[in-house]
């Protein structure tokens, strides 16, 4: 073991050894993050499912609230000309 720290060059090899375990390490955390990620999306894909099932009530509300939101400024627009 002694003969492997006089060697040289040795010490480059340990920066590299160790800067390797720092990316491996940043590379680990990275992918955990990207789970997290995935589960979320996996969460909303679900989601959208479920709302797309029942989507025709829910898109005929919408479009009801954006009618009578139109309604109730043009009604302001004409007070204020």
């Amino acid at each position: 073991m002694q003969r492997l720290t006089d060697a040289p060059g040795a010490e480059r090899l340990v920066g590299v050894l160790n800067a390797t375990r720092d990316r491996v390490d940043e590379l680990q955390r990275r992918v955990r993050g990207l789970e997290e990620l995935e589960q979320r999306l996996a969460a909303l894909e679900r989601k959208v499912d479920r709302l797309s099932k029942g989507g025709a009530a829910a898109s005929t509300t919408s479009r009801t609230r954006k009618t009578t939101s139109t309604k109730s400024s043009g009604g302001t627009r004409a007070k204020k000309a």
